[in-house]
């Protein structure tokens, strides 16, 4: 809830013409001020950019950062980072919980844990047909035993992919996922997913320094952030698993919040099985799925719960916009 003193300004604007100039006047003075407020932010996040891609280091070099976000939130100036931190205690959580109420999923459950084929179907299918039609034409147009030779090894083609797939698919990756780009709702997905984590994070401490668009970038970086280590120089404790995790999951749950199917969640559940590994206290099979779910149902009931700021940082980021820009958009939504 807004403070009586904001409330009062914002009757004020109000009063002073239905939306008009005056009002916008007041709004554009408060973001300026904003930007003021945050300098050493923007500071410590251009030095950052500055330095060599070697030097770049989101876990171990964003030292600066960290320092100059903890002086902000006590001074106030920061209102939704790490808000969420402390408020992060895991429970014991149910499949139907879900599938049902307020952070009801648009997907099934299993879907989290049913890795996405429809990269591979439309490579695949892309692959037959393009061989079958190139060699049908050479075939036809090359002369003698030119043609019957080259229409068999265009048309095995087909044969060494699926034996590549069959055998070590990992090695059609990199061109699979280029096929995400014949889907139009590719960039909405990746800007959810992405945006997902960004802000989970935020809300969980992370001095964040980067972000990528991409469904394969290296989001445990978001994480390991917060530890200012990384994750081979020690174990987790329950705190520090609980939050990781609600991080890992965040792009699951962006994309489960709207669409029927997942299909970026082959890096995060890798991710957060890597988190799972390092606990200080060993997990059992049963212990380890309930963390999943719960982990997704904290990274829903966290994007409902801030979802003006989740819309106003995907907005930035589908702009390309820097992380000093995304991180004002997340707190203008808080002063709102």
């Amino acid at each position: 809830l807004a403070s009586p003193a904001r409330q009062l300004a914002s009757l004020q604007g109000a009063q002073q013409g239905r939306g008009g100039r005056r009002g916008g006047d007041v709004r554009l003075g408060a973001l300026s001020a904003s930007s003021t407020d945050l300098a050493p932010l923007k500071g410590a996040l251009e030095e950052f950019s500055s330095r060599p891609p070697s030097e770049r280091d989101q876990v171990l070099a964003s030292g600066d950062i960290l320092a100059a976000m903890k002086r902000l939130q006590e001074d106030g100036k920061l209102a939704l980072w790490n808000a969420a931190a402390g408020n992060s205690v895991r429970r014991n959580v149910f499949p139907g919980e879900l599938s049902r109420g307020p952070n009801k999923l648009a997907c099934e459950p299993q879907a989290i844990a049913t890795p996405s084929v429809r990269n591979d179907a439309v490579f695949l299918l892309a692959t037959v047909l393009s061989t079958s039609l190139v060699a049908t034409v050479a075939g036809v147009v090359l002369p003698g035993d030119w043609g019957f030779f080259s229409s068999y090894l265009i048309g095995g083609i087909s044969l060494v992919v699926l034996a590549i797939g069959s055998t070590a698919p990992g090695l059609l990756t990199v061109i699979t996922d280029k096929f995400s780009l014949v889907f139009p709702d590719y960039r909405e997905r990746t800007l959810r997913h992405e945006a997902g984590h960004f802000l989970l994070a935020y809300l969980h401490g992370s001095p964040i320094a980067d972000y990528s668009l991409e469904l394969k970038g290296a989001r445990v970086q978001l994480g390991q952030a917060v530890l200012q280590r990384k994750l081979y120089q020690g174990p987790l404790d329950d705190a520090e698993l609980d939050s990781l995790a609600v991080i890992a999951m965040g792009g699951v749950a962006g994309e489960a919040i709207k669409y029927e199917e997942v299909i970026g969640q082959t890096e995060d559940l890798f991710d957060l099985q890597s988190l799972m590994n390092k606990s200080k206290k060993k997990l059992n099979d049963s212990e380890q799925q309930n963390l999943t779910r719960w982990a997704v149902l904290r990274a829903v009931s966290l994007l409902n719960e801030y979802q003006g700021a989740y819309e106003r940082l995907m907005e930035k980021m589908s702009e390309g916009a820097s992380v000093y820009e995304c991180i004002c958009a997340i707190e203008s939504a808080a002063a709102n």
